[in-house]
């Protein structure tokens, strides 16, 4: 049955009933707007949008990788701000003869996605369109937290990494070329593995600086960079290349270090420390900050791709 001819409220019905409310969540789907509570008295959120043919491809996803995909990209925007994520409201821009069975995976996923967390699917909307897209709201608590910004990093600060990194690219680019192994590489890219808490544990032990790494490890320390005024170096040899992540390199003519320094979609955490911080479980060092501006990589600029940008 396509979503057509289950109609718009048909399919609304269909995914309220993939839906559990968590306790932050004081009013669900069914009125014009849901009610979360915010015990802080500040909301933290942040928007992302997955568009098909940019960002996923039905071939390669099933709905409940998507659905995964697009609720961890939002949940991971607000553990990097040292928040508990609450609540998501989900936007479906679908063709109309979509099949009604991708649509409730899709909702599956992204409500087993948030139940990672105790987060609630508490509304959206629908809408007919050419192009399927799925645009997520993430909306998160501080717990009376000071929120952790991209500006903070001081020189002398410890750069470090909570989540594993590189993987997700290297799965895409295996998908690229036609391939459906290594399954661990493929499975990285089609669902994130995201130490969600590992956010609200960084603020906990006085992170200067955070971000979700979504676009590239480079790419994403250096907005913390150019936020916080400072100069950031990586050291490649805090990073294990795993064997399946080696072999596929070699195979497929790749320095394994663009997946892990310039790939994104994998959601780790990167954030900043004081020195002398003893690191929260889940947290490794990579590096460190330093007076001046830019990225380096082992002391040298780094030649290789850094990260995605959706307009070039």
């Amino acid at each position: 049955m396509s979503i057509a001819e289950a109609g718009e409220f048909g399919l609304i019905a269909r995914v309220v009933a993939k839906l559990e409310n968590y306790p932050t969540t004081l009013l669900g789907p069914g009125d014009d707007s849901a009610i979360v509570a915010a015990p802080d008295k500040r909301v933290v959120a942040s928007t992302d949008v997955l568009v098909e043919g940019r960002h996923f491809r039905r071939d390669w996803s099933s709905g409940a990788d998507v659905g995964h995909r697009a609720a961890a990209a939002n949940l991971a925007d607000i553990a990097a701000m040292g928040a508990t994520p609450t609540a998501l409201l989900v936007g479906l821009c679908a063709p109309a003869d979509l099949e009604l069975a991708w649509a409730e995976e899709l909702a599956g996923g992204l409500a087993d996605e948030a139940a990672l967390v105790g987060a609630s699917v508490v509304g959206g909307d629908t809408s007919a369109s050419p192009t399927l897209t799925v645009a997520v709201t993430a909306l998160g608590d501080l717990g009376g937290r000071k929120p952790v910004l991209r500006s903070g990093a001081e020189p002398g600060d410890v750069v470090a990494l909570a989540g594993r990194i590189g993987h997700a690219a290297a799965g895409y680019t295996v998908l690229s070329r036609g391939f459906r192994t290594p399954k661990a590489l493929v499975e990285a890219y089609r669902r994130p593995s995201v130490p969600y808490a590992a956010g609200p544990a960084a603020a906990d032990a006085g992170a200067t600086a955070m971000i979700d790494v979504s676009d590239g490890l480079l790419q994403d320390l250096g907005h913390i960079a150019a936020a916080s005024v400072v100069g950031v170096d990586i050291r490649t040899d805090a990073f294990e290349v795993s064997d399946q992540m080696r072999d596929a390199a070699a195979a497929l003519g790749v320095d394994p270090y663009q997946w892990i320094l310039g790939g994104g979609d994998d959601h780790a955490l990167a954030a900043t420390f004081p020195p002398g911080t003893t690191l929260p479980d889940g947290w490794r060092e990579i590096g460190k900050v330093h007076e001046g501006t830019g990225l380096t990589v082992d002391g040298r600029a780094w030649s290789g791709p850094a990260g995605w940008d959706h307009f070039k």
